[in-house]
C-alpha cells in the first residue's frame, strides 16, 4: 500500500513540474490534460492511503492504477509529441510497480498494456519504421524486467512458505510443532469448549534409547517417521490434532471427544503399533511398541496444564506397569 501511495504521489509531483517547467507546457491542450492528470494521480494516491488494502484488492484498483499510469504515459507523450527514450522511460513505473506487488496476470496485463500503448503513441509521432525499432528495444527491456522481478517475487514467496511451515512443522516426522499444538489445545479448551470435552493422548516410544544404541540414530529416527505414519493412518485429521512434542512423545488432540472414545482411540493406535513393525534398511523387521497416556478435560483436568499433567501422569503410569499398554488418567 505504501508503495503504491509512493509512486503514484512521485508521479503526480513529476507530472506537475514538466507541466510547469518542462514538455507538457508546450500547448494549452497538453497543460489541461497534464493537470487533469496530476489531480487524478493525487486522487488516487489519497484513495490509497486512506481506503483498506482488501477493499482496494477487492475492486480492482491495484489493477487500475497500473494499466491507468501506462495510459497515462503514453497519452502525454502524443500531447507532447515526445518520443524520446526518457518520455518512454515513465512507462517502467507502473510495470515496475506491478512486478513486485501484483500476481502474474496483473503484470502480464499491465506490460501488455504498456507495450501496445507504447507503440500506439509512437506510431502516432514516427516514421513507422523510427517507431518499430524504439517499440522492439523498449519493449523488450520491459518484458525482461517484469519476467525477472515476477520469478523473484515467486522465489521470494516459497521462502516465505518455506519458513512458515518450518515454524509451524516438525521437520522429522511432519507433524505439527508443540507451540502450534499447544495453541490448538488452548482454543479446544478456552475459546472453543466441545459438550463432550477434549481428550488428550500421549504416546512415547518404548526402549526409544536402546533402539537408538543398538541400530542408530537414523533408524530411531525412521521410528519415529514410522510412528507419525500409523497415527496419521487411525486418526483423521479433521477429527484430531497430531503433535511431536520433543524427542519421541507425539500427542493427539482430540477436540469434541469423550474419555470412552478417547481410551478406545488409544488402543487402536496401540495395536497398530503393534501390529506393524518397522522395516530396517539392511532388511529386516524392528517391533516397535508404545506406552499411551489419556486425560481428559474436564473429566480428568479444567486447565491445560492441568491437562498435561493428568496425561504426563496416565502416561508413566503405563510405563510402570510394563510398557505396550494405555493408562487413563484417574
Amino acid at each position: 500500500m505504501r508503495s503504491a501511495v509512493l509512486i503514484v504521489g512521485v508521479c503526480a509531483v513529476v507530472l506537475v513540474v514538466f507541466t510547469v517547467f518542462g514538455p507538457n507546457s508546450v500547448s494549452p491542450t497538453s497543460r489541461t490534460t497534464s493537470w487533469v492528470g496530476a489531480v487524478i494521480l493525487f486522487v488516487a494516491a489519497g484513495a490509497c492511503l486512506l481506503a483498506r488494502p482488501d477493499t482496494l484488492d477487492r475492486r480492482g484498483a491495484f489493477l487500475g492504477i497500473g494499466i491507468g499510469g501506462a495510459l497515462l504515459v503514453c497519452v502525454m507523450n502524443v500531447l507532447t509529441r515526445d518520443p524520446s527514450a526518457a518520455a518512454q522511460a515513465f512507462l517502467a513505473f507502473p510495470v515496475l510497480w506491478a512486478a513486485t506487488h501484483l500476481r502474474r496476470g496483473a503484470v502480464a496485463l499491465i506490460t501488455g498494456v504498456a507495450l501496445l500503448g507504447d507503440a500506439a503513441s509512437l506510431l502516432a509521432i514516427l516514421p513507422a519504421a523510427d517507431a518499430l525499432i524504439d517499440v522492439v528495444f523498449f519493449g523488450a527491456v520491459l518484458v525482461v524486467t517484469a519476467a525477472m522481478l515476477d520469478r523473484a517475487a515467486v522465489v521470494q514467496d516459497r521462502l516465505v512458505q518455506a519458513l512458515q511451515q518450518q515454524a509451524t512443522v516438525d521437520s522429522l516426522t511432519g507433524l505439527l510443532n508443540r507451540r502450534v499444538f499447544e495453541e490448538a489445545l488452548a482454543h479446544a479448551l478456552d475459546r472453543a469448549p466441545h459438550p463432550d470435552g477434549t481428550a488428550l493422548v500421549l504416546l512415547d516410544v518404548d526402549s526409544f534409547k536402546q533402539i537408538n544404541d543398538r541400530h542408530g540414530h537414523p533408524v530411531g529416527d525412521d521410528a519415529l517417521v514410522h510412528l507419525a505414519g500409523l497415527v496419521r493412518r487411525h486418526v483423521r485429521a479433521g477429527d484430531a490434532v497430531l503433535s511431536r512434542l520433543g524427542g519421541d512423545e507425539l500427542a493427539v488432540l482430540l477436540p469434541g471427544c469423550t474419555p470412552e472414545v478417547a481410551a478406545q482411540r488409544a488402543d487402536e493406535l496401540l495395536q497398530s503399533v503393534r501390529s506393524t513393525p518397522l522395516a530396517l534398511p539392511g532388511g529386516g523387521l524392528l517391533a516397535l511398541s508404545v506406552s499411551v497416556g489419556v486425560a481428559h478435560a474436564p473429566e480428568h483436568a479444567q486447565g491445560m496444564r492441568d491437562l498435561y499433567a493428568a496425561a504426563d501422569a496416565a502416561l508413566y503410569s503405563a510405563k510402570r506397569g510394563g510398557r505396550d499398554r494405555v493408562e487413563v488418567a484417574p
